[in-house]
């Protein structure tokens, strides 16, 4: 039986390989010519989409850019729709004014519930609701805030400069992005789990969770490139190909995770009812508060270290490279660090306005996630006139929003902070928030990012703790760009190699 299930797979991808190969040199003369792909009958434009593949977040923002509306409908397999919008007014429909119409959907919670399982990030109605309700409360807190800006702390002047420092004294090449999610996965892990992972020790080790959690989170992803999900569930009936990796890093996670939960459970038995210590990671304090199924703690803390760590190291890869690019940025950043010098730790970050609007720019140009889907519940009809079927999928492009001219003004190419930003009676920049419908990379409605200031605080922390002492130089060849890839967030694509050099007063 598995191997009549073989041939018939191996036959079909022969079939669709063929079809493939007349028609997708088609489709990337048609779509670089500057026109909206071609539809065929059964397959869609699944030809331009894959001929596009690897530029698929940037092909994608071309096609919504290009349309006179913002948005464009992308035709799938079978008769399918899926809508591109970068319409602030489309976003606002989607995340807020008609939030109860429209979620994850079941194509998203079945090709990502192997990793995430029924945590925040998957879920809809009231099993979000409830999970919200859990996190929301936590992360008001005034003692988990001081607990990260410890961590945070800790990882930068014990693992993080030291790293630097030893880095620009041999002058060797490292890879920042490698580091920063190295810094990033050590934080994440000591603020949910209350455990040390020690990726960022001297010699780089290999953690294998975090080499897990990585390919498990690549294969996930990747599966929403196929044209039919019927293929990859095929493989994973068959235990073969990515799928069988896909089932052993995913076991390997939550195995790992489900030991750390036991070893949790019995150090606060150990501790007893009237221990006087106060727990402050976030698997302590969901299982203080009641929360003992298992599987459900563990869903919701791997679903805040996906979040933990790939959005920060991501904004922060991307925001090295444009301060790079822009370097009278970059000397007003650095001069704006050195006149906080002298504050105590943390506060040096809270009145940074500067870099706070920098990072805000950097990530309109580069959002830690550039897509993000929705699924109507219900038949709709979206403000730019689209209607919707119950069923149909629409992603808003926060990648193709940021650089709208219609959103930005002529100037939108430019990286400058200062449009986020307006000069008050002091002469000192007073910062100036964007519409997060029109600027939605913390998302926006109901599912806004609990963790937004957490992830500010520990971003601009970081970046006034290197900038400090060192600048980032990317060791790339002249005129090389790097190339924006996207798994569960974007990355630059083989990593960032640069070298540190010691910052002259």
């Amino acid at each position: 039986m598995d191997l009549m299930a073989s041939l018939i797979l191996l036959l079909l991808a022969t079939l669709f390989f063929i079809v493939f190969v007349f028609l997708a040199s088609s489709q990337l003369s048609s779509t670089s010519s500057g026109k909206f792909p071609r539809s065929y009958p059964i397959v869609g434009s699944y030809f331009a989409l894959a001929a596009n593949k690897r530029r698929l977040i940037q092909w994608t923002s071309d096609l919504v850019l290009r349309s006179p509306t913002v948005s464009y409908v992308f035709h799938r397999p079978l008769g399918g729709r899926q809508i591109f919008t970068g319409n602030p007014d489309t976003v606002q429909h989607i995340l807020k004014t008609n939030f109860s119409s429209y979620h994850k959907g079941d194509l998203t919670y079945t090709t990502l519930k192997e990793i995430l399982g029924n945590g925040i990030f998957n879920v809809d109605g009231d099993s979000w609701k409830f999970q919200r309700q859990i996190a929301s409360h936590e992360f008001s807190t005034r003692s988990l805030r001081k607990f990260v800006e410890t961590v945070v702390d800790t990882e930068l002047n014990d693992r993080l400069i030291p790293l630097l420092s030893e880095a620009a004294r041999k002058r060797a090449v490292l890879d920042i992005q490698d580091i920063l999610q190295r810094f990033a996965f050590d934080n994440i892990c000591k603020i949910a789990f209350g455990y040390d992972p020690a990726c960022l020790t001297e010699s780089l080790p290999e953690e294998k969770f975090a080499r897990d959690f990585d390919e498990a989170a690549k294969l996930s992803t990747q599966r929403f490139g196929l044209p039919f999900p019927i293929l990859w569930k095929i493989k994973r009936v068959l235990g073969i190909g990515s799928e069988r990796r896909l089932r052993i890093a995913v076991s390997d996670v939550r195995n790992f995770a489900r030991k750390i939960v036991h070893d949790k459970k019995r150090e606060q038995q150990l501790k007893g009812s009237g221990s006087s210590l106060e727990t402050v990671d976030l698997l302590s304090r969901f299982l203080n508060s009641g929360h003992s199924d298992e599987e459900f703690v563990i869903d919701i803390v791997i679903s805040f270290i996906l979040a933990g760590r790939d959005t920060t190291s991501a904004a922060l890869t991307w925001y090295f490279w444009l301060l790079f690019r822009n370097p009278h940025v970059e000397d007003e950043v650095v001069r704006e660090i050195r006149e906080k010098s002298d504050a105590p730790i943390f506060e040096d970050v809270k009145d940074m306005m500067y870099t706070h609007a920098s990072l805000c720019e950097s990530m309109r140009f580069y959002p830690p996630v550039p897509l993000d889907t929705k699924e109507a519940l219900r038949d709709d009809v979206l403000p730019d006139g689209i209607a919707i079927k119950k069923g149909t999928r629409i992603t808003y492009h926060s990648y193709a929003m940021g650089r709208s001219e219609k959103i930005w003004g002529a100037d939108w190419a430019e990286f400058r902070p200062e449009r986020w930003l307006e000069k008050v009676a002091s002469e000192k920049w007073a910062f100036v928030g964007k519409d997060p419908f029109t600027y939605p990379v913390f998302q926006a409605g109901p599912r806004i990012c609990l963790g937004r200031e957490m992830a500010f605080l520990q971003m601009k922390r970081i970046v006034s703790g290197v900038l400090r002492r060192f600048r980032v130089v990317p060791a790339m060849e002249e005129g090389m760009e790097p190339h924006l890839v996207q798994y569960m967030s974007s990355k630059m694509e083989g990593g960032f190699p640069a070298t540190i050099v010691d910052r002259v007063e």
